[in-house]
Parts: C-alpha cells; structure tokens; sequence
C-alpha cells in the first residue's frame, strides 16, 4: 500500500461522497479506490466507512481519522508551497565555501552588486583554503582550486584555469642569480604553499621534454597572501598563479623566470551536491560565478 495514495483516496471519497468520484478526481480506477480504501483499514484494523450499493457514511472510528488525515495533508500541501520561492526566485540563505586568495582578488567586490539584485536572499561565505565536507557541514557549494574532486556524486562545473608562475623579487635575484633552467631550482629556496597539489615538487613543460624537480625551501605556509608577502620581501621565489601576482609584475615589485618553460595549471571549479533539483538561490550564484570568473 502507499500510504499517501490511500490517504489521499480516503479524503476524496468522504469529501465527494463517492467512490465512483474520487476515481474520477484522482484519475484511478474504481477498483483501484476500493483496493486503497480496503488496504487502508486492513492496516488500521478498523472499518472507515459503512458502504452500500446506494450511500456510503463515515464510522465513528473514520470519522476520528478523517480529521486527522485533512490535518496532515493540508499541511504537506502548505510545506510543497512553501518551497515555491526557493525553486523560483532566489531567496533564504546560501552557504558557500571559497577559498580566500581567489575570492578576495575575483569576487568579494562583486558580492555586494549580486545580493543587491537579489534582495531576498542571504549569503553566508566562509573564506577558507581547507577542503570542507560540502553535504556533512551542510554548505550549498563550495569554489575548488584541483583536478580531484573526492566524491564522484558531487557536481564539478569548471569556471576557469590559474597558469602559474616561477616569480620572486628582483632584491632576491639580484643576491641569489637568477634560475635559467628548472634544474636550477634546486639551489634557491622555495617558498611552498602547503595547501598545493605541488608543494615539494615542480613540474615544467617545454616543447616534448617534461621536468620534475624538488625544491627546498625555509618557509612552508597555507596561505596564498602570505606567500606574496614573503616574495615581495626578497625572501625566496616561488611557483604561484599569475593572477595572484598580476599587479606585483606590473608595477616591479616581482619579477617572472623560467618563462620559456610551461608550468602547472590549477583549474577552478564550483561544486555542489547533486544537479537535480537544483533551487534558484544556486542558480542565481552559479550564473554570478561563471559572470566573474568564468573563460568564455
């Protein structure tokens, strides 16, 4: 038996007074009605209605029942309405996970603009570089810097690629030579973004030769603005995002090496838990992320 289906047959057949009617309401077959009225006793061990050829009436016990059950369904009713604003118009609250670097260089000062077109909704954004649980700590969706997304059930949408970059200070090459071949790495001291897919070792492209090279460095850090602090400083080079530097190579204050050899490429994706029934609150953001961030 479904049980909502019986419940539902029970409502109409008392509200319309007939089964032949609640058949023709809910689009079931008479034996169908009666089938989903016996089973449904059969379940309460209790008769609901005493019925004749000629009239059908509510028992004492159907008559209990039946108020209970157009409680219980109206208020089903409202719930699905309620979700109506959600699916429609973007509204409530959205939780988002986002990696600080990025959002502070791409986004945050665009957020303002998107929540202004959208004044029912909420956004909580949680800047952090560590990788969250997106379904157990009950985020919307979350921006990844990797290639690897964990679980196969997440929905991976890609919004860009971040080349990266050999740079340092022109302070530090001038006191420590500047590298003319990956090799050369090995004799500077790296500064290492811990949170990289790539933090002791470097990779390089160049025509058909590929190197792999391990770097050693001082100085490890999970922060991307940190590293940019250490390298403004002179204090060692590292392999970054071009984008993170953009300003610092334009106006001096770093410098590129090693730029006839290709390096990794970090691609940006917005993951989120399942693509079915997805609210408008996600799709306005989405629409946002792929406004700001994405390639074309």
């Amino acid at each position: 038996m479904d049980h909502l289906t019986a419940l539902k047959v029970f409502r109409q057949a008392v509200e319309l007074g007939s089964f032949a009617e609640a058949s023709r309401r809910l689009g079931l077959s008479p034996a169908a009605i009666s089938k989903n009225i016996s089973e449904l006793e059969s379940h309460l061990a209790a008769r609901l209605l005493n019925r004749t050829t000629r009239r059908m009436s509510l028992t004492e016990a159907g008559s209990l029942y039946y108020a209970q059950v157009v409680r219980i369904l109206d208020d089903l009713d409202e719930a699905d309405r309620s979700l109506g604003p959600l699916q429609h118009m973007p509204s409530g609250t959205l939780r988002v996970s986002a990696p600080m670097t990025l959002t502070l260089m791409c986004l945050s000062a665009a957020i303002p603009g998107f929540l202004d077109r959208h004044p029912d909704l909420s956004l909580d954004l949680r800047m952090e570089d560590r990788r969250v649980d997106i379904v157990k700590e009950g985020y919307d969706l979350a921006i990844r810097g990797s290639d690897n997304i964990e679980d196969s059930s997440l929905i991976a949408r890609k919004l860009m690629t971040l080349p990266h970059v050999v740079c340092g200070a022109p302070s530090y090459f001038e006191r420590f030579g500047t590298p003319e071949t990956p090799e050369d790495l090995r004799r500077h001291n790296a500064i290492k973004f811990t949170l990289s897919s790539h933090v002791d070792d470097w990779d390089f492209r160049r025509a058909d030769r590929s190197v792999r090279v391990a770097v050693t460095g001082r100085y490890r850090v999970s922060s991307s603005l940190a590293v940019r602090d250490a390298l403004r400083a002179g204090f060692g080079l590292s392999l970054v995002p071009r984008l993170y530097i953009r300003e610092d190579l334009e106006q001096g204050r770093l410098r590129t090496v090693l730029d006839d050899w290709s390096a990794v490429e970090t691609s940006i994706y917005a993951v989120y838990p399942s693509r079915r029934h997805v609210d408008a609150k996600l799709r306005a953001f989405l629409d946002f992320l792929v406004e700001e961030l994405g390639e074309g």
